[in-house]
């Protein structure tokens, strides 16, 4: 009932396909009615949950697939594509992508590990791939519905948004991707924090020695652990994440060489070779035939 009431909210709201905004920072509700085959996109920290149809994000060829019965958590800024396989007029897909704010994930995971009979402190560093799947528990289901309830009136939006928010996400991590959210969250992830540098800084010079060094790792040890948490190298990443948000940056309306200097590339030949071996067609190409075709939420 409470997920019928979600898409009921979303339904009532949302006159056109893409993002809408809810009122309250880092909420947003989306529907689609078309097929958008799976394409460049960066997820930043967030969580996508769907009521209506289903979703797919690929990360390094990993196929994750999701719907009512599991939503996407992303804890990390992360290089994908994304699409929406099954989506048409008769069967729209309806859904909330909540980005995660990181002092409030933060502060959350902290008092978790702090407080007296909570979850058991999470030790090590992230051995996962950078998304996971979560099952809608009750717990997550009623904090969204309270939460979206608000977009109703504007001024229950202003005062009671960042409380709602921070009670959406202490479900999220007591959820099943609970553990997951709080290694990358918790104090002393320094890959995390490394991610958050790079996705911050992609049109400055990055090296791995550097990344290395802001982690207070060897090289060897910070390729390991990167590779640990997100499946790839980390000048894969780095490469994924600003080949990425070039493409975004073109299918969004802008020129090829605004594009590539906007990511950090200073020769456009280079950003073409580059762009073309992961996509398989020149920038120039992918701007007449992706114009409008971004895989956001």
């Amino acid at each position: 009932m409470s997920k019928e009431r979600i898409k009921q909210l979303i339904e009532d709201r949302t006159d056109q396909d893409g993002l809408t905004e809810t009122g309250i920072h880092g909420v947003r509700m989306f529907r689609a009615t078309q097929v958008i085959p799976c394409v460049p996109a960066v997820y930043e920290p967030s969580v996508v949950a769907i009521v209506s149809g289903s979703k797919e994000a690929v990360l390094d060829g990993h196929r994750f697939v999701y719907d009512d019965s599991k939503y996407l958590c992303c804890p990390m800024s992360m290089p994908v594509k994304a699409g929406t396989p099954n989506a048409s007029v008769d069967d729209p897909l309806y859904g909330v992508f909540i980005s995660l704010n990181q002092r409030v994930m933060t502060e959350l995971s902290l008092e978790m590990e702090n407080a007296e009979g909570a979850l058991p402190v999470v030790k090590g560093g992230l051995r996962a791939q950078g998304i996971r799947l979560a099952k809608w528990d009750e717990g997550f289901t009623d904090a969204l519905v309270r939460l979206l309830k608000l977009g109703e009136n504007p001024t229950d939006a202003a005062i009671l948004g960042d409380a709602r928010l921070r009670e959406l996400s202490y479900a999220i991590l007591q959820g099943e991707a609970g553990v997951f959210a709080r290694q990358a969250f918790g104090a002393g992830n320094a890959i995390a924090r490394s991610i958050a540098h790079v996705s911050s800084q992609l049109n400055a010079p990055i090296s791995i020695d550097d990344m290395a060094s802001r982690a207070g790792m060897s090289r060897a040890v910070f390729h390991r652990k990167f590779k640990q948490a997100t499946t790839m190298a980390p000048i894969q990443f780095v490469k994924s994440m600003r080949l990425n948000n070039a493409a975004m940056k073109i299918a969004g309306g802008m020129t090829v060489n605004e594009a590539a200097i906007g990511v950090g590339y200073v020769s456009p030949s280079q950003f073409s070779r580059e762009f073309k071996r992961m996509y398989g067609t020149s920038p120039r190409r992918w701007s007449d035939g992706h114009h409008g075709a971004i895989g956001g939420a």
